[in-house]
């Protein structure tokens, strides 16, 4: 895991709200016709429609959340789906801890 990918992931308020979202996504999205919330995760579409940006947009901030390693990507269709990686973010946690 890179350090200043993760920092630059976690420097954007945006990512943060989305990495928020996505701890409980059940509380915060709709059900989807195709892929389970927590199984599988959120569908891009639910997620750049509840944070008001384009789709182009949501796809950066995604971009930056899976290189942290922070967030895993699902295709199944033509969606792409997105959950946390609990134990990325656990480890980059104590990597940050031992590093600041």
């Amino acid at each position: 895991m890179d350090i200043a990918d993760l920092l630059r992931a976690l420097a954007n308020g945006r990512r943060l709200q989305i990495l928020s979202w996505l701890k409980d996504p059940v509380a915060h999205f709709p059900p989807q016709v195709d892929g389970d919330l927590v199984k599988d995760g959120v569908c891009a579409i639910f997620l750049a429609e509840k944070l008001g940006v384009s789709q182009p947009t949501l796809s950066e901030h995604m971009r930056v959340l899976v290189q942290a390693g922070v967030v895993k990507a699902t295709r199944i269709k033509q969606w792409t789906f997105y959950r946390r990686d609990e134990a990325r973010i656990s480890a980059a946690m104590r990597l940050l801890s031992e590093e600041i």
